[in-house]
């Protein structure tokens, strides 16, 4: 254990303070205390906030400023610690990406051991984002008696819903995240080889992406053999077995279990996770008696964190700007009231702050982003009440109907070829990179992967047009409304604004030529041409997939009968979004989406172990006996 001052901010670091677990394995942690003008400790106890990181606890712009300097100052203890098999703590080569199965225990051991040190309350609070957050969920599944409170940001509750599969499709933005893990992993940190090996597969990541299905012991990740085990569960996917329905990887079917402590949840509409978020505080809502809140901006993954307005190519306004700035003061009351007791008024806070996007002028920043807008709304629960559920029928001359409209039986068909997905243009993603190469006389600090990350699918919205500079994209660089293999429905141009917020679901009749195919769904708001934009802006606001051998579910996976009409229910993430009078509501069908998803090869073989690919001839089917239809949450426009 080292010991640091940093007088300027009265603040006692120690640093790999090593936390012992019930198993004997120890855990490096950072404790950060107010201290006086020379550094030493002050007496006393103070409440306790942690941070469980599998991202390096000594990062100064993910961890010291913002979490442990910030709370240390203002009254707190700080305990920011290195997950099992990671950084500095013990249990090397126990570290499995997500699918570390002691990590309940290793959360509750930390909390109560803080709970005992001679300068705690007793009262122990948590924060982080992503991985962080997951920790945070399971460890309260284990309700230890000294956690008193949570915020949980960004955080999934399994792995088989958003995470690394999605709909049974797989989500690729795992991929580059299992190649950052394994280039900082403890097995190979004296292994130069090994970690030259890991970068040059990251600096390779389109390529990799593009040769799938992934081979054992073939990848760059087999220098870390226990990540190159994940990576090959996450592609080989033959339904729910024991392995995904570990405490660790789905804490959905345990929520009965979870502590009940004041918690707030934090996401975004663009961030990967929102579906699971704003399932998981309704959830909470209803079982718990102590408060729950949930805060849903316009961000992508980080966004909230990062401060911006903008997210991908649009424009949000000020009010979507958070950042360190609005986020720690908020963090702050909400701690300060059930650790301190301090009167912060957080008891009086709306239960759900949403943020609808939307109303802005239509036209482009100075800096070139569409002028989007939106505006934050309260409401007492999720779904918020007044938000009712509507239904828009498909018709086969690419229209968006009104729930009474005739519409003739037809089926619309196209053909989805696996050599040739329809491209990802903008989605809900993590970080889903590859890394650039050392620049010439670079700071050795920039050989770590997170300062070499370049993106390879953006994580926001775009205007749905293929480019040169993304990954999937061919010239001559289509709007995707103009590919064959994509089905277009929407509404005329609307003659007064609507207004949604909830669930989107998209219910459909389809067939296939082939045992088994995909199907997907983007939800689109086509702002009308303009000046700027002379083909218009087609924002899209949320998408999802699902693969035909798990329309039932995750569980087992089914084949389909080539030709037979099956009815199947897409859910896409929630979403709340004002579509414009003039701007049309728009629906996209086809059979890929990549490489936010992995193609299908059409074959049926085992995921993850198919040996060619073959064209299916897909379509849906529309009609009075085939009601296919997008179910929208529309409010009263405000």
């Amino acid at each position: 254990m080292q010991h640091a001052t940093d007088a300027l901010d009265n603040i006692s670091v120690s640093l790999d303070v090593m936390v012992p677990m019930r198993d004997g394995v120890r855990l490096a942690t950072d404790i950060y205390r107010p201290a006086f003008p020379d550094g030493s400790p002050r007496p006393g106890r103070f409440p306790v906030l942690l941070t469980r990181t599998s991202y390096d606890k000594s990062n100064p712009v993910m961890q010291v400023e913002p979490v442990g300097k910030y709370f240390a100052r203002r009254g707190y203890v700080v305990a920011i610690q290195d997950l099992r098999g990671r950084g500095n703590s013990q249990g090397v080569g126990d570290y499995h990406h997500r699918a570390n199965p002691r990590e309940g225990e290793d959360g509750h051991d930390t909390i109560e051991w803080l709970a005992a040190q001679s300068w705690s309350t007793g009262r122990i609070g948590m924060v982080g984002s992503s991985h962080s957050g997951c920790v945070q969920n399971v460890a309260a599944l284990h309700r230890p008696p000294h956690l008193s409170a949570l915020w949980v940001d960004v955080a999934p509750i399994t792995a088989h819903g958003w995470e690394s599969r999605s709909g049974g499709a797989q989500r690729l933005h795992m991929v580059p995240a299992l190649f950052l893990h394994a280039y900082d992993a403890a097995e190979i940190r004296s292994d130069p080889v090994a970690r030259k090996r890991i970068e040059e597969g990251a600096m390779a990541m389109r390529g990799f992406l593009q040769h799938m299905p992934f081979k054992r012991a073939h990848t760059p990740l087999a220098a870390v053999p226990n990540l190159e085990a994940v990576l090959m569960r996450y592609q080989d996917f033959d339904g729910l077995d024991p392995w995904w329905t570990q405490e660790v990887l789905d804490q959905k079917s345990r929520l009965d279990r979870y502590a009940d402590v004041p918690t707030v949840f934090s996401t975004g509409w663009y961030d990967c996770f929102v579906a699971e978020v704003t399932w998981q505080f309704a959830q909470m809502a209803r079982r718990s008696t102590a408060p729950q809140r949930l805060i849903v901006g316009p961000w992508n993954h980080g966004g909230m964190r990062a401060g911006a307005s903008r997210i991908g190519e649009v424009e949000f306004g000020p009010d979507a700007a958070w950042g360190n700035a609005v986020y720690n003061p908020e963090r702050l009351r909400w701690f300060d009231r059930w650790l301190k007791d301090a009167p912060t008024g957080v008891e009086a806070d709306p239960t759900v702050r949403l943020f609808v996007m939307g109303g802005g002028t239509g036209g482009r920043t100075p800096d070139g982003a569409l002028a989007h807008g939106g505006r934050w709304i309260e409401a007492v629960s999720w779904p918020p009440p007044d938000a009712h559920e509507t239904d828009f029928l498909l018709a086969p001359d690419g229209r968006l109907a009104a729930t009474g409209t005739a519409i003739p039986e037809t089926t619309i068909a196209w053909t989805h070829d696996p050599a040739r997905p329809v491209p990802t243009i903008g989605a809900a993603v993590a970080a889903f990179f590859e890394w650039m190469p050392v620049p010439d006389g670079a700071d050795p600090a920039y050989l770590h992967g997170r300062a070499r990350m370049r993106p390879i699918l953006p994580d926001g919205p775009m205007h749905q047009r293929e480019r040169p500079d993304l990954l999937g994209c061919a010239a001559p660089y289509p709007l995707l409304s103009q590919r064959a293999d994509v089905q277009v429905f929407q509404t005329e141009p609307l003659a007064e604004a609507v207004e949604i917020a909830g669930p989107v679901t998209l219910r459909l009749f389809v067939s296939s030529s082939a045992q088994d195919t995909d199907f997907t769904a983007k939800l689109i708001d086509v702002h009308p041409s303009g000046a700027a934009d002379p083909e218009g802006f087609h924002l899209n606001l949320t998408d999802a997939i699902l693969r035909m051998r798990f329309r039932d579910g995750a569980q087992t996976p089914d084949l389909i009968e080539p030709g037979r009409v099956y009815e199947i229910a897409i859910e896409l993430p929630p979403t709340a979004n004002r579509f414009e009078r003039g701007h049309r509501i728009r629906i996209d069908v086809a059979s890929s989406n990549f490489p936010q998803f992995d193609v299908n090869p059409g074959t049926g073989e085992p995921l993850g172990r198919h040996t060619q690919r073959l064209p299916a001839r897909n379509a849906i089917h529309v009609g009075p006996a085939h009601p296919s239809r997008l179910t929208l949450a529309v409010r009263r426009p405000g």
